[in-house]
C-alpha cells in the first residue's frame, strides 16, 4: 500500500490529502501539522468570512517569475472546479459582486467541513508535529518529525513515505502556523528558493507627513515608483495610519515595494486623493475657487473636498497656511496644491513584517515544478503545493485559489504514479 505524506495542513495541505484519499483504496494518507487543528489560517481569511475564489479568475491576477506555469495551473483546475470542490463538501457559496463566500459567511465552517471530509476518508492528521528534515531514499523518503521545532534534544519520529507533498505555507502569518520552515525542507531537497518578502501588507512611510491625519479613511490611488518606473498602482479606499499607509489599494501594490526594499532600490509611493478628476479639472476647480470664492480660506474651500482630519497635512505638504485665501492663490501656489492632491509622494522605509502580512511573494521557484502534476524536477516523488511556491495573488480569493488548485493538482498525481 503506497503511503502519501503531506507535510501542512493548511488550505493546500487538506486538499492535497482529499483528493489523493478520495476513491482510492490503494493508498494511507497522512497530514502532519504543526498547529494544534488543521486549516487555522482558513480562519482568517476574508476577515473571517473565506473568500475562496473568485469569477475573475485570470494569470495575470498573479505574479511569478514564471507566470506560464500559473497559467497552466488555473487552466487544469479553475473557479468552476473549486466550487465544484465546495459544493462536494456541502458548502453552500454565494457571489458577493464577483468574490464568492460560503452561504454562511463563516470560514470556521469551511475549515469543519474540510477537516469532516478528511474524517470520513480516512486521513491521518498527526497535529502538533514538525517535519525537521526529509531523507530522499531509493525507493522513497524518511520523514524526521517531532513535538517541537526547537526541541534540540527530543527524539525524532521517523516517517516513511512513498511520496510527500510539501503544503507548509510561506512565512505569511506566523502566529497561525506560517514559518517558512518549508522553504528549508525544499532547499534541502534541491530547489531554488526567490527571495522571500510580504505581500499584501501595510507600507511605513519615512518622515510621514500625513501622520497627524491617522484614522482617517479616503479614497485615493496609490502607486509604487522605482525613479520614473510605474511598478503597480490601485484604487479604493486608503487608511492613513500613524506610521504609514494601510489599505486594499495599499495591499495590492505592497509586493512591489518589498522585493524594490529587499533588492536596495529606492521605491516611493504617490497618492492621488482625487482620482476621479483629472488635473486639468482641479487646476480648473481651483481657478474658479479664486474667482468666485475669493474671500474663502483654503481650508474652508477643502472642506467640502476632504476629511476634516487630512486637510491640514495637505496644506502643511503644499506649504500654504490654512487661513490663506483663495483669491490669493497664484499660478506656482495652485501648482503645488495640484501636486499634493494629485501626487502626493511617500517615501517608503520599509513594509510591516510577515506577522502582518497576508501571504508572501516569493518562494519556490516555479520552473522547477510540473504544472500538470506539481511534481519536484529537482527530486521525483516530492510534490509542492500553496503558499510555498513562487505565486502570489492580490486580494479577493486568488491565494486559496492557488492552493485549492496546486493542492488538488499534487493529491490526485500523487496517488496516480
Amino acid at each position: 500500500m503506497k503511503n502519501i505524506v503531506i507535510i501542512g495542513g493548511g488550505a493546500a495541505g487538506m486538499t492535497a490529502a482529499i483528493a489523493a484519499a478520495q476513491n482510492n483504496r490503494q493508498a494511507k494518507v497522512c497530514i502532519l501539522e504543526h498547529k494544534e487543528i488543521p486549516g487555522k489560517k482558513i480562519l482568517s481569511t476574508g476577515n473571517g468570512r473565506c473568500n475562496f475564489t473568485n469569477e475573475v479568475m485570470r494569470p495575470d491576477c498573479y505574479y511569478s517569475e514564471h507566470p506560464e506555469v500559473i497559467r497552466r495551473v488555473l487552466e487544469k483546475f479553475g473557479r468552476e472546479d473549486t466550487l465544484r470542490l465546495f459544493r462536494s463538501l456541502g458548502v453552500f457559496v454565494k457571489s458577493k459582486n464577483g468574490y464568492y463566500y460560503p452561504r454562511s459567511e463563516q470560514a470556521a465552517a469551511v475549515r469543519e467541513l474540510f477537516q469532516m471530509r478528511l474524517d470520513r476518508l480516512g486521513v491521518k492528521v498527526c497535529t502538533g508535529m514538525h517535519a525537521k528534515y526529509i531523507e530522499k531514499e531509493r525507493t522513497g523518503f524518511r520523514i524526521h518529525a517531532s513535538k517541537s521545532p526547537a526541541a534540540e534534544k527530543e527524539p525524532n519520529t521517523a516517517l516513511k513515505a512513498d511520496k510527500v507533498i510539501l503544503a507548509c505555507g510561506g512565512k505569511a502569518s506566523p502566529a497561525l502556523g506560517s514559518d517558512g520552515s518549508g522553504y528549508q525542507l525544499a532547499k534541502s531537497l534541491g530547489h531554488t528558493i526567490v527571495p522571500v518578502v510580504p505581500a499584501l501588507v501595510q507600507l511605513r512611510v519615512k518622515n510621514h507627513p500625513l501622520k497627524k491625519a491617522a484614522g482617517v479613511r479616503t479614497e485615493g490611488t496609490v502607486s509604487i515608483y522605482e525613479g520614473k518606473k510605474l511598478l503597480g498602482a490601485d484604487t479604493g479606499e486608503l487608511q492613513l495610519t500613524a506610521y504609514g499607509i494601510s489599505g486594499i489599494p495599499v495591499f495590492q501594490v505592497s509586493r512591489h515595494a518589498a522585493k524594490g526594499i529587499y533588492d536596495h532600490r529606492p521605491v516611493r509611493a504617490e497618492l492621488d486623493f482625487l482620482p476621479e478628476i483629472t488635473e486639468e479639472e482641479v487646476t480648473d476647480m481651483f481657478r474658479a475657487y479664486r474667482k468666485k470664492r475669493k474671500g474663502a480660506g483654503i481650508a474652508e474651500i477643502f472642506l467640502g473636498m476632504f476629511n476634516k482630519n487630512l486637510i491640514p497635512c495637505l496644506l502643511d505638504c503644499a506649504g500654504i497656511r490654512s487661513g490663506f485665501r483663495a483669491g490669493a492663490l497664484d499660478e506656482e501656489l495652485l501648482g503645488r496644491l495640484l501636486k499634493t492632491c494629485k501626487h502626493l509622494p511617500l517615501k517608503i522605509e520599509e513594509t510591516n513584517g510577515f506577522e502582518h502580512a497576508q501571504v508572501c511573494a516569493g518562494g519556490v521557484e516555479l520552473s522547477q515544478i510540473d504544472p500538470e502534476t506539481m511534481e519536484s524536477s529537482c527530486c521525483p516523488g516530492l510534490y509542492l503545493a500553496g503558499e510555498l511556491l513562487d505565486a502570489d495573488g492580490i486580494c479577493g480569493g486568488y491565494n486559496l485559489q492557488w492552493a485549492w488548485a496546486t493542492g488538488y493538482i499534487a493529491g490526485t498525481a500523487a496517488k496516480a504514479e
